[in-house]
């Protein structure tokens, strides 16, 4: 009850300053608070195929709210606090972790085996390689000098030969790979981060990428993008700028997906990426001076396999800075988290949007946003969000401060607590058309034939079935890397193969460039309703 009422407080106290109003809603959505606290705020996640999500701050925020296992304190320090937790979704319990140096602004990727490799930070922990598999006893490994160069608010990516690039940082306007081919390897050097730095502000961060279908990469900075060919060092496309010429990446932060890749005999053949919201030029400058411009209201949606790629924009219903974009089961796009004035930073943020809004992309242009209902908890700077194989949305974390501050002193105090989003998909409502996998097959190789059986209590429509395949991303920083989602061909195969129970037949996708082998979330979708995902891992 003491919780409740603190919520509450919290909730009324940002009214008096001012919170947006939600527009009717309509879309529905529910929320429930998990855990009150983790101990530590949540700014970097990552889900693994263990249903255990690795989540984690930074070492030098001060002692967090949870101690290290068996009185053990860090090395070299009186802190024997965790800054590192293993949320367990079944058991709904967190396990503390020992991370060595500092992890603040870092990236990652899960690799093929679903091991996460998480890289750079700050400080000590600027050239570190982390490792962690998931286990009852796990704990982190670190690897000293991992990087050839200081990664800090870098992003990174899983390639097709099985590596992570990891493309730019604080001063490192370049890239690298891990593993290492070579114990010399170099790091190419990438203009393209220098020449799109924002006026007045010294850095590039956390550029938007994606692995396009022909093994390139699309690199998003701030207000324009490129194609590159990471192996030759060539960009071989460059995109116009987006229209309005607004920032959109750290400290102006929007947020940006691939959209659904629609597989057909294995293949895509049409590549979209969307970005929404942001600020606009000067407003970090003006955050800065106590001046809190308004989000960009925005999002830009652009073919990026099309010969002649342009922009096409829309307009979302709720401005958002600092906001998440994640792609669920059904192939919608979920925004949520962040505020709607000022930039990313320490105190730069105000007013936060508590509504998450839904996005379909396949509706015509005026119908495809929806808000959904709010919750109650801001969820701002270092805020985020990652879906779970049972199709809620993890959310956690917001500080916006440089230490933790859990009083009431302050406009948005530190948020140590855990809630789960239901989308509407998850409603009571909805289960009688909810499919349930029933014989599934975990290893698959590339192009291969997939027999998946499935229940469903009512009369099923085989044109209106769907298998989709999520990829886990990292998330942080309002940006969530190697998010990907595939929509596999399923035509008319779904047939009856007794009571309430179906086959349908699909390819898997036929290439590492449109599905790089590793760890997968498959679901069976039927009328936009979908299963509870299993694990899959592409060979």
């Amino acid at each position: 009850m003491a919780l409740f009422h603190h919520h509450i407080l919290i909730f009324l106290l940002l009214l008096l300053h001012h919170v947006p109003p939600c527009p009717a809603t309509g879309g529905g959505g529910s929320w429930s608070l998990l855990l009150p606290s983790i101990g530590i705020s949540a700014m970097h996640m990552q889900l693994l195929p263990t249903d255990r999500v690795v989540i984690y701050d930074r070492t030098d925020f001060g002692t967090s709210m949870i101690s290290l296992r068996d009185g053990k304190c860090r090395p070299n320090s009186d802190d024997c606090s965790a800054h590192s937790v293993e949320y367990d979704v079944f058991h709904n319990s967190v396990r503390p972790l020992m991370v060595l140096s500092n992890v603040w602004c870092s990236s990652g990727s899960l690799m093929a085996d679903g091991t996460l490799v998480q890289t750079g930070g700050w400080d000590d922990g600027d050239r570190v390689v982390r490792v962690y598999k998931s286990c009852d006893t796990c704990d982190w490994q670190e690897i000293p000098s991992g990087l050839s160069q200081m990664r800090w608010y870098a992003t990174n990516h899983l390639l097709p030969d099985g590596r992570q690039i990891i493309i730019g940082g604080r001063q490192s306007f370049n890239y690298e790979f891990y593993p290492k081919k070579s114990g010399n390897e170099n790091s190419p050097s990438l203009p393209f981060l220098v020449q799109t730095i924002e006026p007045n502000i010294e850095n590039n961060l956390y550029p938007f990428v994606f692995l396009n279908t022909d093994g390139h990469l699309f690199i998003y900075a701030n207000d324009r993008a490129i194609l590159l060919d990471y192996v030759r060092n060539q960009v071989v496309k460059t995109y116009p700028t987006i229209p309005g010429g607004d920032p959109r990446n750290y400290p102006s932060t929007g947020s940006a997906v691939l959209l659904p890749l629609r597989i057909v005999q294995g293949i895509a053949t049409h590549v979209e990426v969307l970005i929404c919201g942001g600020a606009p030029k000067e407003a970090y400058v003006n955050a800065n001076k106590g001046k809190f411009d308004g989000a960009l209201n925005t999002c830009g949606r652009i073919k990026i396999s099309d010969p002649d790629p342009q922009w096409v924009m829309e307009t979302m219903p709720l401005a958002r800075v600092m906001g998440d974009m994640l792609l669920l089961p059904n192939g919608d796009v979920l925004l949520i988290n962040g505020g709607s004035a000022g930039v990313a930073g320490w105190e730069l943020g105000r007013d936060p949007v508590l509504c998450p809004v839904s996005y379909r992309p396949s509706n015509p242009t005026e119908s495809r946003f929806q808000v959904q209902n709010p919750t109650t908890i801001p969820r701002m700077y270092h805020s985020t969000a990652i879906l779970l194989r049972d199709g809620r949305v993890l959310v956690g974390g917001s500080n916006p401060h440089d230490k933790y501050e859990l009083g009431k002193n302050v406009l948005y105090p530190t948020e140590l607590s855990l809630e789960a989003f239901s989308p509407p998909y998850l409603d009571s409502s909805s289960l009688g058309f909810r499919p349930v996998i029933i014989s599934p097959k975990t290893v698959i190789h590339h192009g291969e034939w997939m027999f998946i059986r499935f229940q469903v209590s009512c009369p099923v429509d085989p044109n209106l079935v769907l298998v989709t395949m999520v990829a886990p991303p990292f998330n942080t920083h309002s940006f969530s890397m190697n998010q990907r989602l595939l929509v596999l061909d399923a035509g008319n195969t779904t047939v009856a193969v007794g009571k309430s129970h179906y086959e349908v037949s699909v390819m898997a996708p036929a290439s590492s460039n449109v599905a790089p082998a590793g760890n997968f979330i498959l679901f069976v979708v039927y009328q936009d309703i979908p299963s509870e995902g299993i694990w899959i891992c592409i060979q």
